[in-house]
């Protein structure tokens, strides 16, 4: 009888689950994250790595399927520490990983990546707790070959795979030759049999990979001035002041006007009760079909958030920058969940009945999806109502999450 189903492939944190079920030789099927049988399987959310067992068992969360799937191989596997003092030791490099030292790694990833727009200040501070959680490690390896005690354990492994992105895109030659403990230490444990299947084809950048910088806008050449010697006429008509060019307008303008102005809506909702005055009043006199849409909008890189206002300032940084389609649009975005585990979800009212020109005057709009919902439906509306209620939980694949912050766009 097969053991279940791994899901998660080349994920950071998938990179050991993967390792760790080649090793062992076990009996489960690795699947990629996303994939029609990870939905079928019903989890609650697609963080990677997850895993289906006999019987109905789901279980996510990188630590819990780690010492999950060796204790499948071996419950006494010394992976997991030979004694009390040990087992406790491996436990704490785990749990200082995926809770702080991923947490700098998460941000300078997503800002070269592009998946967030460039921040000098996080990415320099991220970087510069990474090289401060590097020396802590190098004051431990500096005399050990391994984190805990004298043989390679999940700390090791674990702690190992964390600094996969860094070393593809930003410990370049002249970092790693700064850092001969931390490398020596890397190399040892990437060529374990538990990981060598995977960093064996992964090639070290030479020099750390630049960030995607916002395209600086051209400057029009200055206009030549006349030269002195033109004829009087020529020279009266190029000191015409030239016609202003019209501003570009908005796509939506074009639209014209909608038969209620926006406005109304957004003072019903900042001074009514939401629920008791502010709702009625869009469901019975706002809402037309004609003029307006309603969107659900997720974001796509819930499973690299952690802390929740870490969240709640993204969420405020992507509104920040939709400040140019204010006038045709309005919306809450909340984040449910708790630290760790949590994800951003929200409902807009957008003009007209295409959502792309209202957002992607955002540079990171595509870090989002976006849902047309349907005003006549039951659910869209009850969805709609709890994201500008704030007062239920989100339900998220069917589990309730409570919502722990948000911001409204308006």
């Amino acid at each position: 009888m097969s053991l279940g189903t791994l899901y998660g492939v080349d994920e950071t944190r998938s990179i050991l689950p993967g390792g760790l079920v080649r090793a062992f030789n076990l009996d489960v099927k690795i699947v990629a994250r996303d994939s029609e049988a990870h939905v079928a399987a019903g989890f609650p959310t697609h963080k990677v790595p997850a895993f289906a067992g006999p019987h109905g068992f789901k279980l996510q969360e990188s630590v819990a399927v780690l010492f999950y799937l060796i204790s499948l191989h071996d419950p006494e596997s010394p992976l997991l520490g030979t004694d009390l003092e040990s087992k406790a030791e491996v436990l704490k490099y785990v749990s200082w990983g995926t809770a702080e030292l991923m947490e700098p790694i998460t941000n300078v990833i997503r800002i070269l990546l592009g998946r967030i727009p460039f921040n000098k200040k996080v990415l320099d501070t991220s970087n510069t707790e990474i090289d401060a959680y590097v020396a802590e490690l190098e004051k431990r390896l500096v005399d050990y070959t391994y984190l805990v005690g004298e043989r390679l354990t999940v700390a090791d492994l674990f702690v190992a795979t964390c600094f996969y992105r860094c070393v593809v895109l930003t410990f370049g030659k002249e970092w790693r030759a700064k850092h001969p403990v931390f490398l020596r230490w890397f190399n040892t444990i990437i060529k374990s049999e538990y990981l060598a299947y995977f960093f064996k084809n992964i090639k070290f950048t030479d020099e750390p990979v630049k960030p995607p910088m916002p395209a600086k806008k051209e400057k029009k050449p200055a206009a030549e001035q006349p030269k002195k010697e033109v004829k009087k006429e020529v020279k009266k008509e190029a000191e015409q002041p030239a016609a202003e060019q019209p501003k570009p307008k908005h796509p939506l303008e074009l639209l014209g006007k909608p038969e209620i102005a926006l406005d109304e809506w957004k003072r019903c909702y900042s001074n009514k009760e939401t629920r008791e005055e502010a709702l009625p009043y869009f469901w019975n006199t706002f809402y037309n079909d004609k003029d307006w849409s309603l969107w659900k909008v997720e974001y796509k890189y819930n499973d690299e958030l952690t802390l929740t206002f870490m969240s709640n300032n993204l969420v405020g940084g992507f509104f920040n920058r939709l400040s140019g389609s204010t006038k045709y649009m309005f919306g809450c975005a909340v984040v449910y969940g708790e630290n760790n585990s949590n994800g951003i979800v929200g409902a807009f009212l957008v003009r007209g009945q295409d959502a792309t020109p209202a957002f992607n005057v955002a540079p990171d709009w595509e870090s989002y999806s976006y849902s047309k919902l349907d005003a006549s439906n039951p659910d869209d509306r009850a969805f709609v109502d709890n994201m500008w209620a704030w007062d239920k939980p989100v339900v998220v694949n069917g589990e309730s999450k409570e919502i722990a912050d948000g911001k409204v766009l308006k």
